[in-house]
């Protein structure tokens, strides 16, 4: 008799006197019983000694049977439960038992030939009682399982401690409610989400993807399959910005003279938009509205002005905008947006261009915003995000075509109130997790601060995807937003290898552990550590590596 009541074979007196040893199918043998039962999880009672046998099975799955992070499984009724072990520790009533806590994740039938889980679903309908029996789940369950239920998938890793299981994310799942990558930094994040956008554009290869790329590191990654936009021939055209966008351009003054700028930048921005053709046909047009408009009316505009008898403010604030104007307009740095060549009628244009429709097979458009001066790239990324949102809502009369918009160092442009600037880029992406996926537009957000992200946006997104996080607040932070089937994943998110992580949500059939694929070395985005030990024991060159380097400085341009 075992340590729950179940005989073992008849057999087993037979081949032990002959001196074989009986083979025990480790996974018809209970490891444990219920103890108490909770809505979302339970309390069970592990045998140390069959913990032991099963450390030795060949299956990776029953081998770690009962560990914190492994599946198990409960026979009800005709089906079986599966849950997740979240914490162990020592039975001191009972010598050699373990009392585990374990998350409920989900429930399937019982295939009657092997006895193993068939058909699961996310959810629990009939709950144990106490006292019933515990089993490992075995690879061939969990294989069942992670098989999906035919919805697309996309394979990113095999699922641990597994090698051959392999790890799908639902993509329309994944897409519709948003996801988010966390890990910190040298956890391979940026590898790993380069490996995610490569699968989804080889699934759809008339997909739709903007990425926000902050350093340039995914220039190099999707050179292939994509389109690169920098400085050089993103070519953004200043009059699409919103009222609210000039303002965080063209003024630089603050309290109540901020306000009288706004003021007379109002007036005089609708006088210049109305001078264009387009105006006249469409009838009322507000400040907002993204027609063309030429730099020099502007400037003319604010000049006459100025120079009225009848004007409610001093020419202080005229001045104050026209001279950011003329600044603007001379620094060669800002010629990607503030170019006189921009003043073309080229919204059509430029949202075919960085929305790849047509994709042309190259899916993805990569925003290199690394070269755009400091002080307007998130004002550049508030503007890109708007017409994303806007294009989203004003095409819902047509056949729906859903856009990706990917933010790397998201905790950049969404951060938390502490850390907020004022900028309008906050606002736009908040507004975007919070609505977007009414009208088909997914979000992913990237960053190894979650803590320093808006309160509420990580909350917004149905898929997380946790590397490695080594600061306190950032794994409260993830905790709070994931699920609580999940807990007991998350506590192992500190002890994750590199390019290793934790998967929860509804892109996924039951939280997972999974190991990211090797992504070939063109693939890869530019974010490699440099070797000091290899480098500072190179010598020759360094002169001539200056001089380049500040021609390129000055120039601005790479």
């Amino acid at each position: 008799m075992n340590g729950f009541g179940n005989a073992r074979p008849a057999q087993a007196e037979d081949l032990a006197a002959a001196g074989l040893q009986p083979a025990v199918d480790n996974s018809r043998e209970p490891i444990g019983i219920v103890l108490e039962i909770a809505g979302s999880g339970s309390q069970i009672a592990l045998d140390l000694q069959r913990l032991q046998e099963c450390s030795g099975d060949g299956d990776p799955s029953i081998a770690l049977a009962g560990q914190v992070g492994s599946q198990i499984k409960i026979r009800v009724g005709n089906g079986w439960l599966l849950a997740s072990v979240r914490t162990q520790r020592q039975d001191s009533k009972t010598p050699g038992g373990i009392l585990a806590n374990i998350d409920f994740l989900g429930e399937g039938d019982e295939e009657r030939l092997t006895g193993r889980i068939h058909g699961f679903r996310r959810g629990v309908t009939s709950y144990p009682i106490p006292g019933a029996l515990v089993y490992p789940a075995t690879s061939k369950d969990l294989r069942e399982i992670y098989a999906g239920d035919g919805r697309n998938a996309i394979q990113v890793g095999t699922v641990f401690p597994t090698k051959d299981i392999r790890a799908g994310i639902y993509i329309d799942a994944f897409l519709g409610k948003h996801f988010a990558l966390l890990g910190s930094t040298g956890t391979g994040k940026s590898t790993s989400a380069a490996l995610i956008l490569h699968r989804i554009c080889e699934s759809a290869a008339n997909g739709h993807v903007v990425m926000v790329d902050p350093h340039g590191e995914y220039a190099s990654a999707f050179r292939e399959t994509g389109i690169i936009l920098d400085v050089s021939n993103l070519q953004m055209p200043y009059w699409l910005m919103n009222f609210e966008e000039h303002c965080e351009v063209f003024l630089t003054s603050s309290g109540n003279d901020r306000q009288e700028d706004a003021d007379v930048l109002a007036k005089c921005l609708l006088q210049a938009r109305m001078k264009n053709r387009l105006a006249e046909s469409m009838g009322k047009i507000t400040v907002d509205t993204p027609i063309p408009y030429l730099l020099s009316d502007l400037t003319n505009i604010l000049q006459n002005e100025m120079g009225k008898l009848d004007k409610a403010t001093s020419t202080a604030p005229y001045m104050r905008v026209k001279s950011k104007i003329d600044e603007m307009k001379a620094d060669p740095r800002y010629q990607f947006m503030f170019s006189g060549m921009l003043v073309g009628d080229t919204m059509a244009d430029f949202i075919s261009r960085v929305f790849r429709m047509p994709s042309d097979g190259k899916p993805i458009s990569i925003i290199d915003v690394s070269g755009v001066p400091s002080d307007i790239t998130a004002t550049v990324v508030a503007l890109l995000s708007r017409m994303v949102f806007d294009f989203a809502i004003w095409a819902r009369e047509e056949k729906t075509r859903p856009v990706l918009l990917v933010c790397e160092e998201a905790h950049r442009y969404v951060p938390n109130e502490k850390n907020a600037d004022g900028s309008s880029v906050g606002r736009v992406l908040s507004r975007i997790a919070k609505e977007g996926r009414k009208y088909g537009i997914s979000l992913g957000l990237i960053t190894q601060r979650p803590s320093d992200l808006a309160e509420g946006v990580l909350s917004q997104c149905g898929t997380i995807i946790s590397m490695r996080l080594n600061n306190d607040r950032d794994q409260a932070f993830v905790k709070a937003a994931m699920p609580e089937g999940a807990r007991g994943f998350l506590d192992s998110i500190p002890a994750l290898r590199n390019r290793e992580c934790i998967i929860c949500g509804e892109g996924v059939s039951i939280p997972i552990r999974v190991s990211f694929d090797n992504l070939e070395e063109y693939k890869r985005p530019a974010s490699a550590d440099p070797s000091f030990s290899d480098l500072w024991q190179e010598r020759g060159g360094e002169e001539d590596m200056v001089q380049r380097t500040v021609q390129r400085w000055r120039a601005q341009g790479r």
